[in-house]
């Protein structure tokens, strides 16, 4: 498998929306779609219902799953689930119970301290790849530049 390719511009746009979400104490949650080619070429937020501090949770609703389905066009795919935490970044159990995605090689990113990490790009947050139904923690030398790159 290729990298995953992501613009730059689409980053700032995760990074706008979960530093919105932030002001209010939340967090945020989306989804990086790509082609047949390994680019990203859209972020889709979907509908969702937030929790603030100091429970802070994301749910998307049944609204946002829709909102999911019916953006996909006949070649695209969710490469990747894009979300924020309050905090460090790291894999949560809820995130781990609640994957978004589960193909093999789908990749979660979580970007910390409500999307300001993202400001740092991608080597402040934590990246996972999916491999046979788990999710494994790439690390930022070696591995990760085979998976997902920033342009």
């Amino acid at each position: 498998m290729s990298a995953l390719v992501i613009p730059v511009s689409l980053l700032d746009e995760a990074r706008v929306f979960f530093e919105d979400c932030g002001t209010t104490g939340c967090e945020g949650t989306a989804m990086i779609m790509a082609g047949p080619d390994g680019v990203a070429h859209r972020l889709v937020i979907p509908d969702q219902r937030a929790t603030p501090l100091p429970y802070c949770s994301v749910e998307v609703t049944r609204q946002g799953k829709f909102d999911l389905l019916a953006a996909l066009g006949p070649k695209d795919v969710y490469a990747s689930r894009i979300h924020s935490h309050p905090g460090l970044a790291f894999h949560s159990p809820t995130d781990d119970a609640n994957p978004a995605i589960t193909h093999e090689g789908a990749l979660s990113i979580v970007v910390p301290f409500f999307g300001l990490g993202l400001r740092r790009g991608l080597d402040s947050c934590a990246v996972l790849v999916r491999r046979r139904g788990e999710w494994v923690s790439v690390n930022v030398e070696g591995e990760r530049e085979s998976l997902i790159a920033a342009r």
